[in-house]
């Protein structure tokens, strides 16, 4: 298979393919999604997200808010304008008040990992897993200082799987031919794994909205901590060509068949009209001469999921706006790009150096940057031997869906604010 790594690297023209599947975006409806009896408004109200008309803004010069940060892959602002950046590699969450102090907020037990942070009025969320996905729970911390567990998300996904009934990979190899897919690149096919490694959150009247990428899923999970499957993301397909065959080190048997890759969900935010957005990595290989294949779906108020815009590249992270403009951090693109309501083109907003998470308020965007800083980049970098890909976030227990440290990473990540000037 073209297996998912859980993890995300500079783009490769080399090495086998990718396993689909960790930061995944499996959307299998459970039930009749519940995002409230009327319209949201996008994101959070506290940003003063009202509707309205306006064209589209543009953007000023960045402010760095932030440095030193170590893997910033999340996050979230608060209601006092207060920012709270994921150290994913670190194990710790950051918060820069609005006199732009840099405080620790909360740290994770030692060998784990903090990630999918999200605000909620007083509230500030996160998730904290071990890498192997045994323990992933969802945290919240008041402004007192007092941390809780909401849920465990990991149980939930050892309890119902719900892309296990999904097969990832060839689905019509004949038998010669899948024996010689290379075990390296995940074998012929598999069937969706249980593991949970969230990756993004967000937090909307009391129900916080989780992207897991090891699970394929959104989650929701409501105060009193019930988990459910929102829905499960389609598979993603790839035709193997020679071209793919050769960078991905297919054999030549499986040239003119698709590979169903695994979705990896990165980002899940709600719009205007009451839907998530999911910003979604194709699982497999982002090498820009096999063309951009991230993209960004929705899912109704139903359950229904639909492809909302494609051509995108290392979409990390996803933001929208009240009128339903939708933001997206195209990591090796090193830019915002940002999807006009009415249309399903993305086009350039603004250059960010490795853009990792993105926040829409009605005065600026809040964004990550040089999320990789300080860790390796490369398949031929040092504390690479293997060439591993990081790009996708895969669903084995036996990848991390984010890159590994170097032993002494160089914390080198920014948060910085883009200022939006006119539209709404």
């Amino acid at each position: 298979m073209i297996r998912k790594t859980k993890s995300i690297r500079r783009p490769r023209t080399t090495r086998g393919p990718q396993r689909t599947g960790t930061i995944g975006v499996a959307l299998a409806l459970v039930g009749a999604l519940a995002l409230g009896a009327t319209p949201a408004q996008a994101h959070d109200d506290r940003h003063g997200h009202g509707g309205g008309g306006g064209g589209l803004p543009t953007p000023g010069s960045p402010q760095t808010l932030a440095t030193g940060l170590l893997g910033p892959l999340s996050l979230g602002v608060g209601d006092d304008g207060s920012s709270y950046a994921s150290q994913n590699f670190g194990g710790s969450v950051t918060e820069v008040n609005r006199r732009g102090q840099q405080n620790v907020y909360t740290a994770a037990v030692p060998g784990s990992e903090i990630s999918a942070v999200s605000t909620d009025g007083r509230r500030v969320l996160f998730t904290e897993g071990t890498p192997d996905g045994s323990s992933v729970l969802l945290q919240e911390r008041d402004k007192r200082g007092k941390i809780r567990t909401v849920a465990d998300i990991g149980a939930h996904e050892q309890a119902t799987n719900p892309d296990g009934g999904v097969i990832y990979g060839f689905r019509d190899l004949a038998p010669d031919c899948a024996a010689q897919v290379p075990p390296e690149a995940g074998g012929a096919s598999h069937p969706g794994e249980v593991f949970s490694h969230p990756y993004a959150s967000t937090t909307v009247d009391g129900t916080t909205y989780v992207a897991d990428a090891g699970a394929n899923a959104i989650w929701s999970v409501d105060r009193r901590g019930t988990v459910r499957t929102v829905a499960v993301l389609p598979a993603q397909p790839l035709a193997v060509t020679a071209e793919v065959a050769a960078a991905t080190g297919m054999p030549e048997c499986t040239i003119g068949h698709t590979y169903y890759n695994e979705p990896v969900p990165t980002d899940v935010e709600r719009g205007p009209d009451g839907r998530l957005f999911v910003s979604l990595l194709p699982g497999g290989p982002e090498d820009p001469s096999l063309g951009a294949r991230g993209a960004v779906y929705t899912v109704s108020q139903r359950g229904k999921v639909s492809l909302y815009a494609g051509g995108l590249l290392t979409a990390t992270n996803l933001a929208v706006s009240p009128r339903g403009d939708v933001y997206v951090a195209e990591l090796f693109a090193s830019r915002i790009s940002v999807i006009r309501k009415g249309t399903t083109t993305p086009v350039p907003f603004a250059d960010v150096v490795m853009p990792g998470a993105l926040e829409w308020t009605s005065s600026a965007l809040y964004v990550t940057s040089d999320v990789l800083a300080g860790l390796p980049t490369g398949p031929e970098e040092p504390g690479e031997p293997d060439g591993t890909s990081m790009l996708s976030p895969t669903d084995s227990a036996r990848h991390r869906p984010t890159p590994t440290p170097t032993p002494e990473p160089v914390p080198g990540g920014t948060l910085v604010k883009i200022p939006l000037k006119g539209g709404r």
